[in-house]
């Protein structure tokens, strides 16, 4: 009987021990898995599936969680476009980053439309009462694809890490629909109200209803039902020990200007759904109208079959889901000759974006919270590589008359020309001679398309927005001897380099670390940049942000007056 009683003491502490992790949703609860010091609550439906008549549509709520669910795996990716390769130089840039940074077998799920859940990974120890800073991550992929699995090693990592330096976070991760799915546009859906949903995923929809007074009218801003990822954070993090009142976006590439974007939304009416954004390689971009999308919907309807219907937008409901992604992969990827000037990506849909992002940036409608933003050196090196066949003065031009300036005159352009020279030694790597020129205009192509996308509309939107919010800003240029590609397009996270100040900052909205050289904020008098080098004695520097001031200033007053 001793013996019995031994051994069914040892089974229940055995149990104990494994139990899974819980947390309460509503009247649900949801089962995670636990793995070493961390809690995972995987593939956590935050919206009803987009799918049949839900498809192009803003996110509808889930209203109440009334049964149980176990969240021990990732839920589906969302449909992505295919960025086939369309050179072996680009080719070659995904080995030299797959062998630099071993994720060519990075996990993956199968894609569905029914695609919008999120993840949340906290301390084991965490409990409801904890009120730790959250972090949630917004993934990049040019507005095309990406999923959260492919940063499961990243949250692991960021949690951890947090632990360890005694300033523990809550890590969250939301799938958003990309490409069409995600960002159709054209007149039809500006007037439809559907523009930029893949934004709506990760946010709440905000539904603007006017009245007036004897004085003046009023506009005011209800929240609606329909909750997205960050809706869904305000509301339930807290059960997984959260602290709804420090929520951190947290974004690279994409993800960075979504972040950008959020705080634009409404005119700059966060709505406390977060209380500070650090954004790596993204900022509010030089885009237009919804309008200006027009040629890639109409393309779009016409492959889907869908010409000639009086309402196109419910006939591409209604097609089939193979039809209608073999349409949208007819569309130019971010791997063609256009690259950069993406067919599906966020544009001015009048409501969550009430005007050009950048025109909402000058004219100072912008959430107030504490903010960094900061580039790698050579932003445009990987985009590049496929208009390798522009070799010559005259194909660079027709390159920028076609593609991204077309309503410029030749009097605007003769300068953008000048600022951009053909000489290998201007451009990008930059700092590296004539090293890495693989066609007579690459280092040109990638400089300008470098500093078209990221760096002058990091830089403008800072400028803006100084002396108004606490602002750091950062530049990376580690990696300058990977060939051809210098300081890449998100080598800054493939190094986990943000890694501690992201922490600090979700803590203490400040990314200082205590340690080390001191980070000084991005004031009028300074416009410090927190700079990161290759060498080894002293890897870090405060340098001013004028590289390259009269190329970027001449690109953002064109972008200013004609946006993509």
């Amino acid at each position: 009987m001793r013996f019995l009683q031994s051994s069914l003491l040892l089974c229940l502490s055995v149990v104990t021990v494994l139990a899974a992790p819980n947390a309460t949703l509503g009247n649900a609860t949801v089962t995670g898995l636990q793995n070493g010091t961390l809690d995972k609550f995987l593939g956590i439906p935050f919206a009803n599936p987009p799918v049949g008549d839900l498809r192009f549509r803003l996110p509808v709520n889930i209203s109440s969680y009334n049964q149980s669910f176990d969240a021990t795996q990732y839920g589906f990716t969302c449909v992505a476009q295919n960025s086939t390769a369309s050179s072996n130089l680009v080719k070659t840039a995904g080995k030299i980053i797959g062998y630099l940074f071993g994720d060519d077998d990075e996990p993956k799920t199968p894609q569905s439309e029914d695609c919008l859940t999120l993840n949340v990974v906290r301390p084991s120890n965490a409990t409801s009462n904890s009120s730790l800073p959250v972090l949630v991550w917004i993934y990049g992929g040019g507005f095309q694809g990406g999923s959260t699995i492919s940063y499961d090693n990243m949250s692991t990592t960021v949690v951890q890490r947090s632990m360890e330096v005694g300033k523990p976070v809550i890590f969250v991760s939301m799938n958003y629909r990309a490409t069409a799915f995600g960002f159709i546009a054209s007149q039809e859906v500006k007037q439809a109200g559907v523009g930029n949903i893949g934004l709506y995923d990760r946010t709440l929809h905000l539904l603007p209803f006017s009245f007036s007074s004897s004085s003046s009218p009023i506009l005011i801003f209800f929240f609606r039902a329909e909750r997205a990822a960050l809706g869904w954070v305000k509301k339930y993090i807290g059960s997984f020990g959260g602290n709804s009142s420090r929520i951190i976006l947290w974004g690279e590439s994409a993800g960075a200007i979504s972040a950008s974007l959020q705080m634009l939304a409404y005119d700059g009416n966060a709505g406390d759904l977060f209380h500070g954004a650090f954004m790596q390689s993204g900022a509010p971009i030089p885009v237009g109208d919804m309008s200006l999308g027009q040629p890639w919907y109409d393309q779009l309807v016409q492959n889907a079959n869908c010409t000639g219907q009086n309402d196109t937008l419910s006939c591409l409901r209604s097609t089939s889901l193979d039809t209608l992604t073999s349409a949208i992969q007819q569309s130019p990827g971010l791997w063609s000759y256009q690259s950069l000037v993406l067919a599906w990506m966020p544009r001015a849909d009048g409501v969550f974006l009430t005007d050009h992002p950048q025109k909402l940036v000058s004219a100072d409608k912008v959430a107030r919270i504490p903010m960094v933003s900061g580039n790698c050196d050579d932003e445009g090196t990987l985009f590049s590589q496929s208009s390798t066949n522009v070799t010559n003065d005259g194909e660079f031009h027709t390159y920028i008359q076609t593609l991204w300036l077309p309503n410029a005159t030749d009097a605007q352009l003769s300068p953008l020309y000048d600022a951009y020279p053909s000489d290998p030694s201007d451009g990008s790597p930059f700092n590296t001679s004539i090293a890495s020129a693989i066609t007579g205009q690459y280092k040109r192509i990638a400089a300008f398309q470098g500093d078209a996308v990221f760096q002058a509309p990091r830089r403008y939107f800072m400028r803006q927005s100084v002396g108004k919010q606490p602002i750091w800003g950062f530049l990376s240029r580690r990696l300058k001897y990977v060939p051809i590609l210098g300081s890449f397009h998100g080598s800054d996270l493939y190094l986990d380099l943000m890694n501690d100040y992201v922490i600090y900052f979700a803590n203490n909205l400040d990314p200082n670390t205590g340690s080390g050289v001191n980070w000084p904020q991005y004031t009028n008098d300074s416009l410090a940049v927190y700079t990161f080098l290759d060498r080894e004695s002293q890897d870090i520097e405060i340098t001013q942000d004028t590289y390259r001031q009269q190329p970027i200033q001449i690109l953002t007053n064109l972008s200013l007056q004609y946006p993509i």
